[in-house]
């Protein structure tokens, strides 16, 4: 099923940044399409992307999301 211009990537990322470019860990996931814990793992294991604290509360810029989720694929990465 194709995706409508309201429903894709790019328009996404325009409402984030207009509300915040910052999302907290399970809209990150979200947005990558990726579980929660799957991106917690790969915070603590620092292969995924950048995230910044704000006191206790960990947060994703859309930007390094973007960036990570763009980046070249490694030989033996899963498809």
């Amino acid at each position: 099923m194709a995706e409508s211009n309201d429903d894709s990537a790019g328009a996404r990322a325009a409402r984030a940044r207009r509300v915040s470019p910052f999302l907290d860990p399970r809209q990150a996931a979200h947005y990558l399409g990726l579980a929660e814990r799957t991106l917690r793992v790969y915070r603590k294991m620092k292969t995924g992307p950048a995230y910044r604290r704000h006191g206790n509360n960990v947060r994703y810029h859309i930007d390094d999301l973007d960036a990570w989720s763009q980046r070249p694929r490694r030989a033996g990465d899963d498809v």
